[in-house]
């Protein structure tokens, strides 16, 4: 374990800092705007540390620092030094896939527009990430018919220089022919120049030249030259309606979305450049460091701006929440930039608008990212393995069942009961439980009412004899071979008095989930089991403790909708749904029909002599004093 600098040694001015393991490996860069400060929270009680930071400061064996001028320098260098020494408790960005570009080879003698993937290389001009191939190849084939640029590799281009003849694409209009001197080089660049002035936003200016083109051609009874002008036209339209105007034409902006959980977070940017969206990406975050919302916003723009970006740095960047140290990173975007640039998040507006529908993909691609590891068999197959030797189960828990509770305020009490079968979820054997002896809010007696509940049905037709089963099993038939609840040690406590009461305590396994550090505990270790952040078996215990509190928070919401709409008229022999709406109706809401006289409910030629006495003596009982109080006021079913 790392120890403590004297404290006079530590400068009290900005810098980076830098963590080493025993054997001189950096395991962690971080930035202050006072050393000294920074430093001293890493030297402190452990258990008022988060635990990844402890584990950090454990594993550390040495701490170094490095002065600078300012907070913007510190942050330079501190991201200079994670991207040169990639220290395994910062956080990582895992990007699963290498983003297209559309690119034009500026450095080349004949400038050429190609698909473009990997590192970026000086002298060429990049446009995009697109999300896919296939949109930059489409975008091409409708720019190049206005602006006729070479797509050929050098190869290709030599042989047809050699050969004196141009391929098939000068013959179809969609390039020039630089390679049998068919174009010179001004007239070239110029169109390489339109090219991208088009794909950087610049479209007024090209149409209007075209227009103005096309005019000349045929006042000038050019007709061939005018026709071919107004293709190209039409094709620049075309193009142009591909890309999304989101918001004003000067505008140029960066938009973040996020969506999180406590180990991951799912990134996507879109780029919009002139009012148009003209590339996005997005990214998936490893969170090995212990990050508030706004510094994870810090870590995902020192990922976005830190290498030169394709696009360059806008003049303003939409962020779902402030940044810890919003005022450095402006200016170092300022800095890299030129001239000023804003971080803000959005509050209303189209600017608003424009970040919910990024943070809605980063959602998506979230939830997709979730499921394609989870589906994916050698995975779930290893998660299984990985639990059955981290927990010490019998056999791989081929079947998991977690439980978590919901409630508000005590009431409406629930439990859920959700299974994973071979690593899936299967969703007909999800049970929901109504509590029915807790008064008050108490989740751990409402815990062992359920899983009491569900285990007493399991050892009944367990024991049941096997000529009275039938064909098809009972709802609880099959044991867990392991039993999951959602919370720490007293969770784990309960569970583990119930399987033990009932004598299972040799056949079903149990653990539990604590939500705030993601610690498995387990019968008889005061210690959590060292469960790896990021496995396979991690988060398969995620999946299934958040799909078990989404299921009971959706059976809570379901029982306290019914009692919030439940109405006095409710239950009365007779009075079905349409009758119920038109004597509400007609007599002027719940609470009429409840002081109503009997005279006035038989006057109702529609209504049963019968159910009218009915109603009258449900809210007018025998021996009260005034009827026309008779009854609680409560909102009228009509409004």
């Amino acid at each position: 374990m790392v120890k403590r600098p004297p404290t006079g040694t530590i400068p009290e001015t900005p810098g980076s800092y830098q963590f080493k393991d025993g054997e001189g490996r950096v395991i962690y860069v971080g930035k202050a705007s006072n050393l000294r400060q920074r430093l001293s929270n890493y030297f402190q009680d452990p258990r008022n540390m988060h635990t990844r930071t402890a584990q950090m400061v454990a594993t550390a064996e040495t701490v170094e620092w490095i002065e600078v001028r300012n907070e913007v320098e510190a942050l330079m260098l501190e991201f200079s030094l994670i991207k040169e020494h990639r220290p395994r408790f910062n956080i990582r960005l895992r990007d699963d896939k290498s983003y297209p570009f559309l690119a034009v080879t500026m450095d080349e003698e004949w400038p050429r527009a190609l698909v473009m993937r990997g590192r970026k290389r000086k002298g060429v001009r990049y446009f995009g990430p697109y999300a896919h191939a296939y949109a930059i190849r489409d975008t091409l084939d409708l720019l190049l018919r206005s602006f006729p640029i070479r797509t050929c590799s050098n190869g290709k281009f030599n042989e047809h220089q050699r050969l004196g003849r141009p391929c098939l694409l000068f013959h179809i209009e969609k390039c020039s022919g630089p390679c049998v001197g068919n174009i010179d080089k001004p007239e070239y660049f110029q169109q390489v120049t339109e090219l991208c002035g088009f794909l950087d936003g610049d479209t007024d200016e090209i149409v209007q030249k075209l227009e103005a083109d096309m005019r000349a051609a045929a006042k000038e009874l050019e007709f061939e030259r005018a026709a071919r002008l107004r293709d190209r036209w039409a094709a620049v339209q075309r193009a142009i309606e591909k890309q999304q105007m989101v918001a004003e034409r000067s505008e140029d902006i960066d938009v973040i979305g996020l969506a999180e959980d406590e180990l991951e977070a799912a990134v996507q940017v879109f780029f919009v450049r002139k009012g148009r969206v003209v590339g996005r990406k997005g990214f998936v975050l490893d969170k090995v460091e212990d990050l508030t919302p706004g510094g994870l916003v810090d870590r995902i723009m020192e990922q976005m701006y830190g290498d030169e970006p394709p696009l360059g740095i806008p003049k303003q960047v939409l962020v779902p929440v402030d940044a810890d140290d919003s005022h450095t990173y402006e200016e170092w975007l300022t800095h890299l930039r030129g001239s000023r640039v804003q971080i803000r998040v959005p509050q209303r507006g189209d600017k608003r608008d424009l970040h919910e529908t990024v943070t809605r993909n980063a959602k998506e691609e979230f939830m997709r990212h979730r499921l394609r590891r989870a589906a994916d068999h050698n995975t779930r197959s290893r998660a299984l393995t990985e639990l059955q030797d981290m927990l010490g189960l019998p056999e791989a828990p081929l079947r998991i069942e977690c439980y978590d509770m919901a409630h508000l305020q005590g009431t409406d009490y629930v439990g859920s009961m959700v299974v994973l079968e071979d690593g899936l979820p299967n969703k007909r054997e999800y049970r929901r439980f109504k509590v029915k002896t807790v008064a008050g809010n108490d989740d751990y007696a409402a815990m062992e009412e359920v899983l009491t509940r569900r285990l007493t049905a399991y050892l009944d037709q367990r024991d049941q004899p096997a000529n009275d089963r039938g064909d098809r099993p009972g709802k609880f038939a099959y044991p867990p071979q392991l039993l999951l609840v959602d919370g720490g040690k007293g969770q784990l406590a309960v569970a583990e008095r119930v399987v033990r009461a009932l004598g299972l305590e040799d056949e079903i396994p149990i653990a539990s989930l604590a939500k705030r550090f993601e610690e498995v505990y387990v019968p008889g270790r005061s210690e959590p089991v060292n469960v790896p952040r990021g496995s396979d078996a991690l988060f398969m215990l995620q999946r299934i403790r958040d799909e078990a509190h989404r299921f009971a928070n959706t059976f809570h919401r379901e029982l306290r909708g019914k009692r919030m709409t439940k109405s006095s008229l409710d239950d009365i022999v007779g009075l079905g749904d349409n009758r119920k709406a038109r004597i509400a109706k007609e007599l002027g809401g719940v609470n009429a029909v409840k002081k109503a006289s009997l005279d006035t409910l038989k006057s109702l030629t529609w209504l049963p002599d019968s159910v009218a006495e009915t109603i009258y003596a449900k809210f007018h009982p025998a021996g009260s004093e005034d009827p026309a109080e008779a009854g609680s006021d409560e909102p009228d079913a009509s409004d």
